[in-house]
């Protein structure tokens, strides 16, 4: 098994690696690398987004820490019981995760905030191992169709496998996999995902890991 988290510099998709070469040039006191995974070791839940946002987890080295997303996804984390603290959009912020780690299906901030499928492929073995090194996980949440596709692929199932769209649920070898509209600014605003709805999807997660 490869380590779970790429190196600071990983040199796998050029286009990635060029990107964060001009974002570290324009911004030089930003994390601009790999998003780390964050969380609880012996988690039971993984939450898998799809990348890091230039000004989000590029800029502060943490999963959707910095950006619109962040705000939803952590608040729910918070008032569902997977984290205790106060989110302040900060690394060093007192948040802690429990029972729940958050990664990334590509670990590089992409432009345009889209990954093409040669970098999703590239990055895979990275989740694969993710998901192996949790040894208590139980349950997968995907935020966005892209995100349930490579967890799926990184599963050893064909990316259509499973029932597509936000709130629904099934088994997926020995994991229950979780799906949910991805968590961005656009989804919240235009009401596609509202913060019931969010809240809902979690409150499902808890009763089948508590139940």
């Amino acid at each position: 098994m490869i380590n779970p988290e790429p190196p600071r510099d990983c040199p796998l998709c050029p286009r990635l690696v060029a990107y964060r070469g001009v974002n570290r040039a324009e911004n030089p006191d930003w994390w601009n690398g790999p998003a780390p995974s964050f969380g609880d070791p012996n988690a039971r839940l993984l939450i898998v987004g799809l990348a890091p946002g230039r000004t989000g987890a590029n800029r502060t080295g943490r999963p959707f820490t910095g950006d619109g997303a962040g705000w939803i996804l952590y608040e729910t984390l918070l008032k569902t019981g997977f984290a205790t603290g106060v989110y302040e959009a900060d690394p060093n912020d007192s948040l802690q995760l429990r029972d729940c780690m958050i990664t990334n299906a590509v670990r590089c901030a992409p432009p345009l905030n889209k990954p093409t499928t040669d970098e999703e492929n590239t990055c895979r073995p990275f989740l694969i191992s993710r998901l192996e090194a949790l040894p208590n996980l139980k349950a997968i949440l995907t935020l966005g169709d892209v995100s349930r596709r490579n967890v799926l692929k990184s599963l050893g199932f064909k990316a259509s496998a499973g029932q597509p769209g936000h709130g629904t649920a099934f088994d997926a070898g020995r994991y229950r996999l979780f799906n949910s509209y991805h968590c961005s600014r656009l989804n919240t605003n235009t009401g596609r995902l509202t913060p019931a709805m969010f809240e809902a999807v979690f409150e499902n997660i808890r009763a089948h890991l508590d139940g």
